[in-house]
């Protein structure tokens, strides 16, 4: 049997068409579902995510999605992120790594609870503690965090993250309740009080804020969200589908196993594609791109280097956290920074033609227009941005 071979050039060309980077996205919600979800832990990120991929997007087009169709949601998922996914997809990214993350957030809360002297009997005081913020919502509505403490005694409390070590100290316990109870599904975040580059959010019972959904079994769900992701992402190595849901090796190859996933070589490397996604991907047309920290694309895979182009150290800091990027045809070529003055300056670390240096600088020029004086700075600013700041 011929195993299908796909070249650096093929995947970039895919790349290109599949994230809407080439051919662009219809709605927020549609790029959203394409690409499982938009990496949402920067408030900014989501926003200048579809900028880039959604002509005429504003910043009203997503919060219209978020809190008034409620068609999209911020939630705590894989490799506890926070992303913004479709609601019909909220029950089956539950299922499918949601669970996961909730379990271990509250197994270290319990623990922390009892090292802090909080409670001995730390499953217990967690267990009464989401109860007054359910019952507290279910009768106020929407409510923000810190209204959430001063009214709950149920909340107080302290703990010390890193006991001796300049970055301990007593630290609140509530807002490690509300993340307990976020992601497993029982609240969402509600509306934004703040600017759209910060997050306030109110917090909202699942049910008040989406209705009464259905929940989802978990080998179904993990199914169904690996064959989405293989569509927008693959052909993949095992290793990127198992670190982008944070899951094992077993779940991520069982998954593999029921969406009839088939071996392929990735210029070199072992790689895995859908049966039915093997022709031949033709050039795209020419492309540039500026994405924002954290974006979808930058962080979707693990073996990065077919797309870093040997950026990694320049764009990446050393938590695994990407900075904002340029991109020609599905290569990195660099980063960009927005000035206190609130210019958008190229950052470029890589040669590129005369016509993509132009297009890239209409980007920014374009990107300095829509952010109108709204200052943005990415909450992981990589080496190339720090050296823009010193």
């Amino acid at each position: 049997m011929t195993i299908r071979s796909f070249t650096v050039e093929e995947r970039r060309a895919r790349l290109a068409r599949r994230h809407f980077l080439a051919s662009r996205g219809g709605s927020a919600e549609s790029v959203s579902s394409a690409l499982v979800g938009l990496h949402a832990s920067d408030p900014a990120t989501p926003y200048l995510s579809l900028w880039a991929r959604m002509p005429g997007f504003t910043v009203a087009d997503l919060d219209s999605a978020l809190y008034e169709r409620r068609s999209l949601v911020k939630h705590l998922a894989m490799r506890r992120t926070l992303w913004v996914v479709g609601s019909e997809s909220l029950a089956a990214v539950q299922a499918a790594a949601s669970d996961r993350v909730a379990a271990n957030e509250r197994r270290k809360l319990i623990a922390d609870v009892e090292k802090g002297g909080i409670a001995t009997d730390g499953a217990a005081w967690l267990d009464t503690a989401c109860a007054a913020v359910l019952a507290y919502l279910d009768t106020h509505g929407p409510t923000g965090a810190a209204q959430l403490r001063t009214a709950l005694p149920e909340l107080a409390g302290s703990y010390d993250p890193a006991p001796g070590k300049p970055w301990g100290g007593a630290t609140p316990v509530s807002p490690r309740v509300l993340t307990v109870l976020s992601v497993r599904g029982d609240i969402v975040r509600g509306p934004n009080t703040g600017a759209w580059t910060t997050s306030r959010p109110l917090w909202a019972s699942r049910t008040s804020w989406l209705g009464d959904g259905a929940s989802a079994d978990a080998d179904s769900a993990g199914t169904e969200l690996v064959r989405t992701w293989l569509r927008a992402f693959g052909p993949a190595t095992v290793a990127d589908i198992a670190w982008w849901f944070g899951h094992t090796l077993t779940w991520t190859r069982r998954a593999l196993a029921q969406v009839g996933a088939v071996q392929v070589d990735l210029h070199g490397t072992p790689g895995v594609a859908l049966p039915d996604d093997l022709e031949p991907e033709p050039a795209a047309e020419p492309w540039c791109a500026l994405l924002p920290g954290l974006d979808v694309t930058t962080m979707g895979w693990f073996d990065r280097d077919w797309y870093l182009d040997g950026h990694r150290e320049q764009v990446f800091d050393r938590y695994g956290n990407a900075g904002p990027t340029t991109w020609v045809d599905g290569r990195v070529v660099g980063g960009w920074v927005h000035d206190e003055d609130g210019r958008v300056h190229l950052q470029l670390t890589a040669d590129v033609t005369a016509s993509a240096r132009k297009t890239l600088q209409h980007k920014a020029d374009e990107l300095t227009a829509w952010l109108d004086g709204v200052r943005v700075k990415p909450r992981f600013p990589s080496p190339l941005t720090k050296s823009a700041t010193r």
